[in-house]
């Protein structure tokens, strides 16, 4: 099976596991207490769009999730189509108590540890510390950590703790690509244009 049908029949997966989650997640709220309409009154808000942004609010959390998860998992198949022997591995953690293990997303020929991420938006700083323990790790264990990123995060904070990041990474001889440069390195390294099949399935899907 070519990799393209892979991805798509991955999308099919994904668009009605989601579809479904949120059907169940809407009929659910059908049933909720809504006493709290009673503060969004107070702040001038409507109970009807009180209710929507409570739907959507919903709506939102899984497309999320669901969404980072595709895009992931599709970038995988890229390197697999690739690199038939490459795939995720943990390591210890050997510099700090928790977590006591680290994943790799995508080991390549051995050296090339690759950690794949749809967007990123935290805005926490106890994110670098773990960020910084898990890299070190995979340096550590001899990898060469590579972090793939494909949505830059849009607010100040955010894109700060990116730039932090990118520094550890090329500190330690890393690399660390993101937003236009994320889909060229797939492309480069797979040989897969990840980027050109999303877009065919986007446009299937809006005329469908």
């Amino acid at each position: 099976m070519k990799v393209e049908e892979e991805i798509r029949n991955l999308a099919d997966k994904y668009a009605a596991n989601l579809k479904a989650r949120v059907e169940t997640r809407v009929a659910e709220m059908e049933n909720d207490d809504n006493s709290h309409y009673l503060i969004y009154h107070v702040l001038g808000v409507a109970a009807e769009e009180g209710r929507l942004i409570d739907v959507y609010q919903n709506k939102g959390r899984f497309l999320y999730k669901y969404a980072g998860s595709f895009l992931e998992d599709a970038a995988k198949l890229c390197f697999l189509q690739k690199f038939p022997d490459s795939g995720p591995v943990k390591i210890a953690n050997t510099i700090g108590q928790r977590p006591k293990t680290f994943e790799i997303d995508c080991l390549v020929a051995e050296t090339d540890a690759i950690e794949i991420k749809w967007r990123d938006a935290t805005t926490d700083g106890d994110h670098i510390t773990k960020e910084h323990t898990r890299m070190q790790n995979v340096k550590h264990a001899g990898y060469n950590p590579i972090r793939v990123m494909f949505y830059y995060p849009n607010r100040e904070q955010a894109q700060k703790i990116q730039q932090t990041l990118e520094t550890l990474y090329k500190g330690v001889g890393g690399e660390y690509h993101y937003g236009d440069n994320a889909w060229k390195y797939i492309k480069d390294y797979t040989g897969v244009d990840l980027l050109a099949i999303l877009h065919t399935i986007a446009a299937a899907r809006s005329q469908a």
